[in-house]
């Protein structure tokens, strides 16, 4: 039990250092290049959790393909052009204080709620099991997702498409 806390809290230290630098790194290809390590934490928290065909889905769609997709429209629009555009975002304050604030209701529910002492069995997930389910009762869901994920990636060209 010690080692999966030592390894969680690797895990979420690695997680939260890349995390700032997704969000603080003033260039865009550095942010998207920043996010593979924070999609691995993630999977590595599944592995901890045991479940490993979620950790695999998490490596393939998120860490491979998803970081690709942002990659790709970053090169499409202007980030990706090399032109200093001069940015001001003055909302900053307000951000940290919502930041801010969102922390302290997290620690506030964590340290106010009664967690139970170990808990039930967790369900086998297996491929098949994930794979009926996308089949049978979570067919509209799982369609309705990838309609979404196609108009946005449609949109994304046609605004970043120039002019002729």
């Amino acid at each position: 039990m010690i080692g999966e806390a030592i390894a969680f809290y690797l895990l979420a230290a690695a997680m939260l250092g890349f995390g700032v630098v997704v969000v603080t790194s003033p260039n865009i290809v550095h942010s998207a290049v920043a996010l593979v390590p924070v999609f691995l934490g993630v999977t590595g928290l599944y592995i901890l959790l045991n479940a490993e065909f979620v950790a695999g889905i998490q490596v393939l769609i998120y860490a491979g393909a998803i970081t690709v997709l942002i990659l790709f429209v970053i090169m499409l629009t202007v980030g990706g052009t090399g032109l200093r555009i001069p940015e001001r975002n003055e909302q900053g304050p307000i951000g940290f204080a919502v930041a801010a604030a969102l922390a302290a209701m997290l620690a506030i529910g964590v340290t106010h709620t009664a967690w139970g002492r170990g808990g039930g069995a967790l369900p086998a997930y297996t491929p098949g099991a994930i794979g009926q389910s996308f089949l049978g009762p979570n067919l509209l869901v799982f369609e309705g997702t990838s309609v979404v994920l196609l108009v946005s990636l449609i949109g994304a060209i046609i605004i970043a498409r120039k002019e002729e």
